[in-house]
């Protein structure tokens, strides 16, 4: 249900917003430097339960349902079980990735909402041709009319003033200076488990009996659409394993910028 009552992000630059609830915190710690070193020295889910008391129902996770993705799923949502998990649905997921959703959707009680292009695969192919074949300006197009767009219509219908999302620091070069809370397109950006490494991430599925996406297993270890994931081998790493090698992120997660900077 849409809050006719909500209060803007207050304005920090002419550029920058901050939500004013988060505005007691950063007086608080005296800097937004000094809330993210503050919020390093805790343990994942402490930093998921800080998030969600300050932004309540101004919050949301994103999930790509991918190789690892449970964690995330599980950990929150045992924190707040009615937070809305955005899923970007381009059309060319696998089709194992699809069951996986209704798995976890059904097993974890998601409140599900799944964002979607504009065009349908079918509509984009007859418009544009298969965009990722066309080098890295038609993957940059394609990332941005089937992932990026559809996110920030669904932060800005789910009036979201935090946004979750489950990255981390020992994925890949884009994110090694990622910082626990950070900002990205005027909205919060929480990153609870960016200091965790795989070992973490397996001790972690495996004590709450929770799966791996089924794909992990045949060496996909980076999981999105089925035209640009391919499994690690001896000659392709994890970073190179998605979109030919050419970049490694699709758009979502570009741009966030550390607390430090802002």
């Amino acid at each position: 249900m849409v809050d006719e009552g909500i209060t803007p992000p207050t304005k920090i630059t002419e550029s920058i917003y901050i939500p004013e609830e988060l505005q007691p915190e950063i007086e608080k710690h005296s800097s937004l430097e000094a809330l993210d070193r503050n919020l390093e020295r805790l343990p994942a889910e402490e930093r998921v339960s800080w998030a969600i008391k300050i932004f309540k129902d101004h919050i949301v996770l994103t999930s790509s349902f991918g190789a690892q993705s449970a964690v995330l799923l599980h950990m929150v949502t045992q924190r707040k079980p009615d937070i809305p998990v955005v899923l970007i649905d381009t059309g060319y997921l696998f089709p194992e990735t699809y069951r996986f959703i209704d798995e976890l959707t059904d097993r974890l009680k998601l409140n599900l909402y799944v964002a979607r292009p504009e065009l349908s695969p079918a509509w984009l192919e007859a418009r544009y041709g298969k965009l990722w074949e066309q080098g890295i300006e038609g993957l940059k197009k394609y990332n941005t009319i089937t992932k990026v767009i559809p996110l920030k219509k669904a932060l800005q219908q789910l009036q979201a003033h935090a946004w979750i999302a489950g990255l981390r620091r020992s994925q890949s070069s884009t994110r090694r200076r990622l910082t626990v809370i950070g900002l990205q397109r005027d909205i919060i950006k929480i990153h609870p488990i960016i200091d965790w490494t795989d070992k973490q991430v397996h001790t972690y599925l495996r004590m709450h009996d929770l799966p791996y996406h089924p794909l992990w297993y045949q060496g996909y270890l980076s999981i999105g659409d089925w035209h640009t994931s391919r499994p690690v081998t001896a000659e392709i790493s994890e970073e190179q394993s998605r979109f030919f090698g050419l970049q490694r992120e699709c758009g979502i997660h570009e741009n966030a910028i550390p607390t430090y900077e802002i």
